[in-house]
């Protein structure tokens, strides 16, 4: 998929965070605000059709996504934090990272037994924190009915990762 307003606001980062590494900074769209509207927008579009009970987002730009989406949507919005930042009771899962591995929670009161919840992120590469944050929800009793990202690396295999789960994405970009 590709979306030219998004293209043209994503700044691309050589060599970061390490040699040979093409990094996608979607911070930029946030200082554009049409492609951040754009983004939005689309967003509302997509989802507004497919009505998914509640949306939960990933830490930390997830965030910025899914809480007007949720707003313009009139959804619940579900944190998915790094371990250690969430007070109360929590549900836990661990993913394996390049470099070792990371941890995520959500409140056990947040998600709800039952609920299709679609799961917000800003770039999904290899997965790996999506696949950890449906193990999040699932251990609430809810599904998760798709997976959401602005930015989508399909070389990385992220659909064949999270499937059966179906992935959207508003622009698929390639790290060479």
């Amino acid at each position: 998929m590709y979306d030219e307003i998004l293209d043209k606001a994503i700044r691309r980062v050589p060599d970061f965070p390490k040699p040979g590494i093409l990094f996608f900074d979607v911070t930029s769209i946030f200082t554009n605000p049409p492609a951040f509207k754009h983004a939005i927008d689309r967003m509302v579009e997509i989802y507004s059709e497919r009505k998914p009970d509640a949306i939960a987002a990933v830490e930390s730009r997830g965030f910025l996504f899914a809480a007007p989406l949720a707003d313009r949507l009139g959804l619940p919005l579900v944190l998915i934090r790094k371990k250690g930042k969430l007070p109360g009771d929590v549900y836990r899962a661990s993913y394996s990272l390049e470099y070792g591995e990371a941890t995520i929670e959500a409140h056990k009161s947040d998600i709800e037994k039952g609920k299709k919840y679609l799961v917000i992120d800003d770039l999904i590469a290899t997965g790996g924190t999506l696949n950890a944050s449906k193990n999040l929800i699932e251990q609430g009793g809810a599904t998760v009915a798709e997976f959401f990202g602005i930015i989508g690396i399909p070389e990385l295999n992220y659909r064949q990762a999270l499937s059966p789960t179906p992935v959207t994405t508003l622009i698929d970009l390639s790290e060479k």
